[in-house]
C-alpha cells in the first residue's frame, strides 16, 4: 500500500523536472539572446519550440504508455530528452531550436504516462488528492528553475545551463527505470485508442479544458507585464506578486484534489471554478484604472483559481478512459492544453496592445465561460457517481 506514494513522489518528480524546461527555460531569456544573438520573436520562436515538440506526440506516448506501461515510455522518453538538451549546447541556435523540439518529443511520454502511473496505483477516493500533488509539481518546478538557472546561465554560461537541464533529466529517467512499476494484474489496453480519441465526453471535456488554459496562460504571461508597464508596480514587486499567485495556485491544486474526492466528482466542482475564475476576470477589467493595490487584490486570488482547476480536468480524462486506457485520454486532454498554450500568450498580448488591458482580461473571462457551458451536461463516470441514500 505504501509503495504507491513512491510511484507517486516519483512522477511528481518527473512532472516537475519536465515542467523546468518547457516553463523555466524562459527565465534564461536574456542571456539566450546574448549568446544566440536573437531577437525577441527569435528567441520566443527557441523556446516555443519545446512545446511544439510535446503537442505532436501525447497522443501517441499515451497510446504506448497504455499498451507497454508508463516505466518503459517514461524511461525512453526521459533518455531521449536528456540527449536532446545536451545537444542544444553543442552549437547554434538552429541546432538548439531543433534539440528543443526533440525535448518536447521525448518530454512529453511524462504527461501521460505519469498520470497513468497515478490512476492505476490510487483509488478513485484519492485519485483527487494524488492527481493534485502530481499537478503541484508543475508550478513547483518551474519557480525552483527560474530561481537557479538564471544564476548557472550567468555564472557558467547558457551551454552549462542546457547541461544542467539534461542531467536532472536523466537522473528522473534513471529514478523511474529503478523505482516505477506497474500494480499486480494491471490492465494494458488493446486497440480501442480510436473509440477514446471519439469519446463526446472526452472531446467535449478536453476543449473545456483547453478553454480553461487562456485564462490562466492570460495570467501567467502578462501579469507581471500588466502591473508593471501598465499600472507602474515596481518589476521586484510585480514579479513577487506573480509568485505569489503561483504559490497559491499550487496550494490550491491540492486543496481542490481534496474537495474531489470528498464530494466523488471531478466535474462539478470544475465548473464552478469556471464560473469563479470567468467572474475574477470580468472584476479585474472593470478595475483597471481602480488603486493597484484594489487591482492586485483580486488579481492575484483570480490568478491562483485560473491555475488550480487543472488537476481535475485531468484526473477527470482519465477516469473517462475504459480501464487500461488513461495514458490515451490523458494524452488527449493534454494536447487541447498545449495548444492552448501555444496560442494563449501572443493571442493575449495582441488583445492587450491593440484593443487595451480589460478587453484581454475579458478575453480571459470569456473563455472560462465557454467551458463552463462545455461542461454544462453531467458526464461523472458511473463508478464515482454519488451513491444513493
Amino acid at each position: 500500500m505504501g509503495y504507491r506514494w513512491v510511484v507517486l513522489a516519483v512522477g511528481a518528480l518527473a512532472q516537475g523536472t519536465n515542467a523546468a524546461v518547457f516553463l523555466g527555460l524562459p527565465a534564461i531569456t536574456p542571456q539566450l539572446r546574448e549568446y544566440f544573438d536573437l531577437t525577441l520573436p527569435q528567441v520566443g520562436l527557441l523556446l516555443g519550440a519545446v512545446n511544439l515538440g510535446t503537442m505532436l506526440t501525447l497522443v501517441l506516448w499515451g497510446v504506448a504508455a497504455d499498451r507497454r506501461g508508463e516505466r518503459l515510455v517514461m524511461t525512453i522518453g526521459g533518455v531521449g530528452a536528456a540527449a536532446c538538451l545536451g545537444l542544444a549546447a553543442l552549437d547554434g541556435p538552429v541546432v538548439a531550436g531543433l534539440a528543443l523540439v526533440g525535448v518536447g518529443l521525448f518530454g512529453a511520454s511524462v504527461n501521460a504516462a505519469s498520470g497513468r502511473a497515478v490512476m492505476t496505483w490510487f483509488p478513485a477516493d484519492r485519485r483527487g488528492l494524488a492527481m493534485g500533488i502530481r499537478q503541484t509539481a508543475t508550478p513547483l518546478g518551474a519557480a525552483l528553475t527560474a530561481a537557479v538557472l538564471p544564476l548557472v546561465a550567468v555564472t557558467a554560461g547558457v551551454p552549462t545551463a542546457f547541461l544542467a537541464l539534461a542531467g536532472c533529466t536523466a537522473f528522473v529517467a534513471a529514478a523511474v527505470a529503478l523505482l516505477v512499476r506497474e500494480p499486480p494484474g494491471a490492465l494494458r489496453a488493446g486497440h480501442r485508442h480510436g473509440v477514446i480519441l471519439t469519446d463526446r465526453n472526452l472531446i467535449r471535456l478536453s476543449t473545456a479544458s483547453g478553454l480553461l488554459v487562456v485564462p490562466q496562460f492570460t495570467a501567467a504571461a502578462l501579469m507581471v507585464e500588466l502591473l508593471h508597464d501598465h499600472r507602474g508596480v515596481a518589476v521586484g514587486l510585480a514579479a513577487g506578486l506573480f509568485g505569489a499567485s503561483q504559490v497559491l495556485g499550487g496550494l490550491g491544486r491540492l486543496g481542490v484534489g481534496i474537495w474531489s474526492d470528498r464530494v466523488r466528482d471531478r466535474v462539478g466542482p470544475l465548473k464552478t471554478l469556471s464560473v469563479v475564475i470567468a467572474a475574477g476576470f470580468v472584476v479585474c477589467a472593470a478595475l483597471d484604472q481602480a488603486p493597484v493595490w484594489l487591482l492586485a487584490t483580486v488579481l492575484i486570488p483570480t490568478a491562483a483559481v485560473a491555475l488550480c482547476w487543472n488537476g481535475l480536468a485531468v484526473t477527470a480524462a482519465a477516469e473517462l478512459a475504459p480501464e487500461g486506457s488513461s495514458g490515451t485520454a490523458l494524452g488527449m486532454q493534454n494536447s487541447a492544453n498545449y495548444l492552448s498554450a501555444t496560442i494563449t500568450p501572443a493571442l493575449a498580448a495582441w488583445v492587450a496592445v491593440t484593443l487595451g488591458w480589460p478587453a484581454a482580461l475579458l478575453l480571459a473571462a470569456a473563455a472560462a465561460t465557454a467551458a463552463r457551458v462545455l461542461l454544462i451536461p453531467a458526464f461523472t463516470p458511473a463508478h464515482l457517481a454519488p451513491k444513493p441514500a
